[in-house]
């Protein structure tokens, strides 16, 4: 850290550029650039439609607003957000969830393409269903962590089941119905949620909307009165609807009009609704023409997904989720909840792909051998492992502060497309390096198979709740830059008044003192941590460089502003923005959680390649800006006050990969820490289960054998039974499946020839 003199001249600079800009701005005013600023703005600024205003305005800013800020403090994140599991989750998961875990067989799931009849018993009776009713509703009022570790630890066992559990509490009517929903709704429906007696589906997705799912919205409902019945004439065609082919109880979103005008309450605009596939008390004549059902086959998964549909339905009034004056409000309620549910379900499935991947694939490279040698030790296999290492160290701390902030009552749209985003791409990442490790054993799908699953998923993962592609390109950034900067908003709304030229010109100063503010403070910090070795500090290393790349960010985003509305179609620019704006978050997650565990033993160089990693690409994402900004200047400008000294920042270096990848090669704390909450079965027959407990024992007996060769001696007799003991699990471990018969015959009469040489050579004479 800079001390004396210098840390005060730098202090000095800071505060001095911000006085200085703050005089200039009067200066401006006074001699009329405000007035014209205000009818350019006017022009350039797209007008925010109900759907985007209702996105801004739902959940609430929190960390976030301090990266846009350009101040953020991992020890304001260690003051505000902890993490716990209760005991009650804990035995959750120790009980119920293990008991369903060995249930399960993958392998013939694939096969039957549906969960057997005994485990959907199990996860219906047991209120897997409803881990997030509470508790007066007869379920089990688990926290959104609690939520997470199940959904983690089942999906590390098969993705079916784990998605079976996962929807009903993410997305879904029952989180619907209890922010929204009328008493009576609530009473009714939620405890036969929570116990299973209903499956719950919910359609939004249509052909022609899909990660546009307001804007190009086709479903679409009339009010009517029929038979003194106040109700909606719907017709929609959803596709992609997970459980919709088993579903009891369909949520379903589609917009409504009013044109004879019979509303009392509420209002036109996307609605929310709740139809029961057989009659209630809410639609006492049921809900005829409609249809679920029809699967989708996604990825040969098994899990349960299909289509809703319906033509010219009609639907009672009373099933509106909160009732007629809840109308029109379906878009504000689906914001709200879906930034909390694509923050915990989708980045826990991905924490358990790199949990398993670092116990498994990780046991596995220290088990197999080639060469004569455990492949643990090749250089080539390390860069994999060190990059499944990596990857679940940032997922697992992302995951971890997420979970606390929710914990601490805020719900963040902006950091859960972030977790969503980037969790499933690092998920991805870590899979496809895990699969090229175990070689020809991650090829072969049978009993033995433990990762084949969840690679063939991950492209769904990828694909729902938010495109990654779009998600990154117009949600993070976009999103967040409306909502979590600390002026834009405010700015944005004095210009849609159309004549608040007093509210613009006080905003736009305070954007301009905020840019210029950060730029001192990203000069002050650039030139701070010059003087900041790593040494022995790796956290204060790295915290001092976050710091330095969040007052870059925030100073960057206000230059963005000069595109206007121009930002908003810009994908390129705005994904760069957003790979920065999620690595910030990343970083800032890894340093909170390594505090939280700084005790485990090699933890240090985890977050050493983690903070590599996420300094690396926040700074290429910055010169890819630099690069292709459209506003001539303004691209070098920034570089040469961000990055005077250009690239400052690199990958790992190979020898930092070697000791990480054998982090989850051999029995150490680290592995403890990140394959936390991998299911392992207790049959010995269990592939999961054989590499588990080789891992130490091929690399006691490997110890053994190499003191041997330096001994020049044979082993001794205790000696020999652990070597022999390790060969006979290797042996057991690196067997792959196979089947008399896949599919159809292969074997039979039509594989006879009926021609001959002799034949074949006459024909040609």
């Amino acid at each position: 850290m800079l001390q004396g003199p210098r840390k005060g001249a730098v202090a000095l600079s800071a505060q001095g550029a911000r006085v200085f800009y703050a005089n200039a701005i009067f200066k401006l005013q006074k001699r009329g650039f405000i007035g014209p600023a205000y009818t350019l703005a006017k022009n350039v600024m797209p007008k925010i439609s109900e759907t985007e205003a209702a996105a801004l305005n739902s959940g609430s800013v929190c960390f976030d607003r301090e990266l846009f800020e350009g101040n953020p403090s991992t020890k304001r994140l260690l003051e505000k957000y902890k993490i716990k599991i209760s005991p009650e989750e804990q035995a959750f998961i120790e009980n119920e969830t293990e008991a369903l875990c060995e249930m399960l067989d993958s392998h013939q799931i694939d096969k039957d393409q549906n969960l057997p009849p005994e485990v959907w018993n199990y996860i219906r009776e047991n209120k897997f269903m409803g881990m997030i009713i509470p508790k007066k509703f007869g379920g089990l009022g688990f926290s959104g962590h609690g939520h997470a570790r199940v959904v983690e630890k089942i999906a590390g066992r098969n993705g079916a089941a784990a998605v079976t559990v996962m929807v009903p509490n993410s997305l879904g009517p029952g989180e619907l119905l209890f922010h929204y929903g009328t008493p009576e709704q609530q009473n009714f429906y939620l405890p036969r949620l929570a116990h299973g007696i209903d499956i719950p589906c919910f359609g939004l997705t249509g052909a022609p909307n899909g990660s546009d799912a307001a804007g190009s919205m086709q479903d679409e409902g009339v009010v009517v009165q029929e038979n003194g019945v106040l109700g909606m004439r719907v017709s929609f065609n959803k596709r992609y609807i997970t459980l919709a082919p088993v579903a009891t109880v369909v949520g379903l979103a589609f917009k409504l009009r009013d044109p004879n005008k019979l509303l009392t309450k509420g209002k036109e605009g996307i609605t929310v609704a709740l139809l029961p596939t057989e009659p209630n008390q809410f639609a006492p004549e049921g809900i005829k023409g409609l249809k679920v059902g029809p699967r989708h086959n996604p990825l040969n998964a098994a899990f349960m997904n299909g289509t809703v549909q319906g033509e010219n339905v009609f639907i009672p009034m009373s099933c509106v989720i909160g009732g007629e004056a809840k109308t029109g409000y379906g878009w504000n309620m689906l914001v709200e909840c879906l930034g909390e549910g694509r923050g915990i379900s989708l980045p826990a499935m991905a924490v358990s792909s790199g949990r398993l991947s670092c116990l498994a694939v990780g046991g596995y490279a220290r088990v197999r051998k080639q060469f004569k040698v455990p492949i643990a030790n090749m250089e080539g296999v390390q860069e994999k492992l060190a990059v499944i290492v990596r990857n679940t160290y940032q997922c697992v701390a992302g995951q971890h502060l997420f979970d606390a902030i929710l914990a601490d009552g805020d719900k963040p749209p902006v950091l859960s497309a972030i977790m969503k985003q980037y969790c499933t791409e690092r998920g991805r990442e870590a899979v496809n390096e895990a699969m090229d490790v175990i070689g020809g054993s991650g090829i072969i799908k049978g009993p033995s198979n433990y990762l084949a699953t969840a690679y063939c998923a991950m492209p769904i993962a990828i694909t729902v709740e938010g495109a990654n592609a779009l998600t990154r390109s117009l949600i993070i950034f976009g999103q967040g830059l409306n909502r979590s900067h600390p002026h834009l908003l405010k700015l944005i709304e004095s210009i849609q008044k159309g004549d608040d030229i007093i509210g613009f010109n006080q905003e736009l100063k305070n954007i301009i003192v905020h840019a210029m503010s950060n730029l001192g403070s990203s000069i002050a910090r650039g030139l701070s941590v010059q003087f900041q070795p790593k040494g022995n500090d790796i956290a204060g290393y790295y915290e001092a460089q976050m710091s330095r790349l969040a007052a870059n960010f925030a100073f960057c985003s206000d230059v963005g502003m000069t595109m206007g509305g121009g930002l908003k179609t810009a994908e390129y620019i705005s994904g760069r923005y957003a790979d920065i704006l999620s690595n910030l978050y990343i970083g800032y997650a890894c340093l909170w959680y390594y505090q939280n565990h700084k005790n485990v033993k090699g933890l240090s160089k985890v977050l050493d390649i983690a903070m590599a990693d996420c300094c690396y690409k926040i700074q290429e994402a910055f010169f890819g800006i630099f690069s292709n900004f459209p506003i001539p200047g303004l691209g070098p400008m920034m570089r040469v006050l961000t990055f005077p000294r250009g690239r400052e920042y690199f990958q790992a270096k190979d020898s930092l990969r070697r000791d990480v990848s054998n982090l989850i090669t051999t029995p150490t704390e680290v592995r403890a820490l990140l394959t936390d909450n991998v299911f392992v079965s207790k049959k010995e027959s269990d592939r999961v289960n054989q590499i588990a407990r080789a891992v130490t024992l091929a690399f006691e007996a490997d110890k053994v054998l190499s003191a041997c060769r330096k001994e020049k001696r044979e082993p001794r007799d205790e000696e020999q039974k652990l070597i022999s003991a390790a060969e006979e699990l290797r042996d057991k471990i690196i067997q792959v499946d196979t089947f008399e018969a896949i599919g159809k015959e292969h074997r039979g009469g039509f594989m006879t020839p009926t021609w001959t040489v002799a034949k074949l050579e006459k024909a040609e004479q």
